[in-house]
């Protein structure tokens, strides 16, 4: 399966997930991905290779020992490591492809901020809402 940042400098390849898929709502998350979670998902280093714009690559320790990587033109973060790990963390929302696999876990559930509802009262819309023009 390949992946790629939003600006298309960098791509990767990973030959499967060798870990579930899960949601992730610790803090660190929210801040470095401006969202609720981040969706993540670990691959054993042997099945994950850069395949051009690694020289693109920029990386912060978000904390002691934990590298997240992300394109340093567009900002898109594409995996975390902790080296002394045999796996990194792919960021699930950058691959170009369908990993065939569901999530399996939300975690640091604690971390919710309070505007943050699964309802599903809530409406949903395929695009834009009704009546709203770009």
């Amino acid at each position: 399966m390949k992946g790629s940042c939003l600006c298309g400098v960098i791509e990767y390849e990973i030959d499967q997930l060798d870990m579930p898929i899960s949601h992730c709502h610790c803090r660190t998350c929210q801040k470095a991905h401006a969202a609720a979670f981040s969706s993540t998902a670990g691959v054993m280093r042997d099945h994950f290779r850069w395949l051009k714009g690694k020289e693109k690559l920029a990386a912060f320790e978000s904390s002691p020992g934990k590298f997240r990587h992300f394109c340093s033109v567009c900002g898109s973060h594409l995996m975390a490591e902790r080296i002394t790990q045999p796996h990194v963390i792919v960021r699930v929302a950058t691959l170009d492809e369908d990993p065939r696999s569901k999530p399996a876990m939300h975690i640091w559930c604690s971390h919710d901020v309070p505007w943050l509802q699964d309802d599903k009262d809530i409406p949903h819309f395929q695009e834009w809402q009704p009546g709203r023009g770009n």
